[in-house]
């Protein structure tokens, strides 16, 4: 290796961050915010605050409410699922499915007349848990482009430990008020190394959640490419059934629900109906994992016709299936508690710090001394930075935004917050090619700060339910949010300010080493 190993690590440590960097600064920042999924989602539904939930005693009467309305709306849907109300989310979240090549359906009753809820069409923040691995492209193709930028981060990160051999001691090192660069690589250094471990592990179990699709050749060649009954052996799911194409009417689910309720203590999540109206229809009562790091369900299976078990699969997965859904778990951290869960959400803050000030340094150490002298492409990656450290930022807000301003019955909403959101993100990726490199930092962050004091002011003059308008009686839903906006509006112009009041070295300044230098290049340096 030319230059020594821990040159070349620092070789590989620079590029391979550079390469991947602003497509993982997305996958952190919508992956950090996806920890609240659940809770922007409400957010985003204010009508939600008029809805009650329903009790476990009454959830045979409201699954039983649901099938009526399926029965009416798909009648002919190869299958159906039933989200059942949850203390977070009180409606009947319905979808079915008619068959490949023909469109699905999706809706949300009221769980106590069984009609459709009154709340606005959104996707809230589904939309975000699923950008963050899958990026709103087609899923094949998404996941595999996060796959192969996570494996890269895993690279970057072990490389970075490798390069920096005083990486402890940089980690009590933080000079905020010395040249940029070095602030820069400071906040670098910290960043990645007080939250080290989570960056290792979301790294690592992120990549082990899809690594069947990655590597699927052991499933294919064992089970000739059926993957359900691979899931079923495993333990992961109940074993599915083929239709017997022999016309069958299907039992009412209400006693099986009963049932399902007596035979596991967890919280019911809801129905899967399969093969409606045929000899082998199944319904699966799917039920809300154990407190524990495992991602498992625990699942009971009835046959449709008859209403008896068939199966029940609580606990009991074997080791391999084990593993695996507790690197899922791990990843996703469902069973970690309000402080736990704030832990991880910092430590993704610290991830997506990380990953922005990695491209800011990687631009700095290159920059000349006037700025009229950048080469194209050093431009190009500046333009980039802005667009990725301060875009994503503002198009994650005008989505908020547009959630609170666009009219409830528009048709499509749901699609226009989405429009929104990209059309934020391109016109904040495209004005730094046209405005001088720090001014357009200065006035991008002036402006997501802006946006995010928009979204408080909308929200709280949008929503009558609001504890600002109600005298504190509202949800406190509304005050964390708001108060999470407004922090992030004054850390975005702090650094507004910072940028517009800081004066770079004047021409007569010897040139100083870039900060990615080898140690013995700093020295000569």
């Amino acid at each position: 290796m030319k230059g020594g190993f821990r040159q070349s690590m620092a070789w590989l440590h620079t590029w391979s961050g550079l390469v991947v960097g602003w497509v993982l600064f997305a996958i952190f920042v919508t992956g950090t915010a996806s920890y609240y999924r659940a809770d922007i989602t409400r957010w985003m539904r204010p009508e939600l605050t008029q809805v009650q939930s329903a009790a476990a005693a009454d959830l045979p009467a409201v699954a039983e409410r649901a099938v009526a309305y399926l029965e009416a709306k798909a009648p002919d849907a190869s299958s159906w699922f039933i989200g059942l109300p949850q203390p977070d989310r009180p409606l009947l979240d319905l979808f079915w499915r008619h068959g490949p090549g023909r469109p699905s359906g999706h809706a949300l009753l009221d769980p106590h007349t069984g009609t459709e809820a009154p709340v606005r069409e959104t996707t809230g923040g589904d939309f975000l848990y699923r950008f963050h691995f899958e990026l709103h492209m087609p899923p094949l193709w998404g996941r595999w482009i996060v796959g192969i930028c996570a494996m890269t981060l895993l690279v970057a990160l072990i490389s970075g430990i490798v390069t920096h051999k005083r990486i402890f001691s940089d980690f009590f090192t933080f000079r905020r008020d010395k040249a940029p660069r070095r602030s820069f690589l400071d906040a670098h250094n910290v960043t990645g190394v007080l939250a080290l471990p989570f960056h290792l592990m979301i790294t690592y179990t992120g990549i082990v959640t899809l690594s069947l699709m990655y590597m699927p050749w052991g499933v294919t060649t064992a089970y000739q490419g059926d993957s359900l009954t691979f899931f079923a052996e495993s333990g992961q799911i109940t074993a599915p059934r083929l239709p017997a194409d022999r016309p069958a009417a299907t039992a009412p689910v209400g006693p099986m629900v009963a049932q399902a309720l007596a035979t596991v203590p967890e919280t019911l999540e809801g129905l899967s109906i399969v093969n409606r109206n045929d000899a082998h229809a199944t319904v699966v009562a799917v039920f809300e994992e154990p407190h524990g790091l495992s991602h498992e369900h625990p699942q009971v299976a009835f046959d449709g016709v008859t209403g008896a078990v068939l199966e029940v699969r609580s606990g009991g997965l074997k080791l391999a299936a084990k593993t695996f859904t507790t690197m899922v778990g791990l990843h996703e951290a469902h069973f970690a508690g309000p402080a736990l869960r704030l832990l991880f959400f910092l430590c993704g803050v610290m991830g997506s710090a990380m990953v922005a000030t990695g491209l800011v340094l990687w631009s700095l150490a290159r920059l000349p001394k006037a700025e009229a002298e950048a080469p194209l492409g050093l431009r190009l990656v500046q333009a980039l930075n802005i667009g990725s450290i301060i875009g994503l930022p503002a198009a994650v807000a005008v989505y908020f935004l547009a959630n609170r301003l666009l009219p409830p019955e528009l048709p499509g909403r749901s699609a226009w917050e989405i429009r929104a959101f990209f059309a934020a993100w391109i016109a904040a990726a495209l004005i730094p090619l046209a405005r001088p490199h720090r001014r357009a930092w200065s006035e991008g962050l002036v402006l997501v700060a802006g946006l995010c004091l928009a979204v408080v002011a909308a929200d709280i003059a949008m929503v009558e339910a609001h504890p600002l308008r109600r005298l504190g009686e509202g949800e406190a839903l509304f005050l964390w949010f708001d108060g999470a906006m407004l922090a992030l509006a004054a850390l975005f112009a702090f650094a507004a300010r910072r940028v517009a009041r800081y004066r770079g070295p004047s021409r007569s300044e010897p040139r100083r080493a870039p900060v990615f230098a080898a140690p013995g290049e700093r020295a000569r340096a």
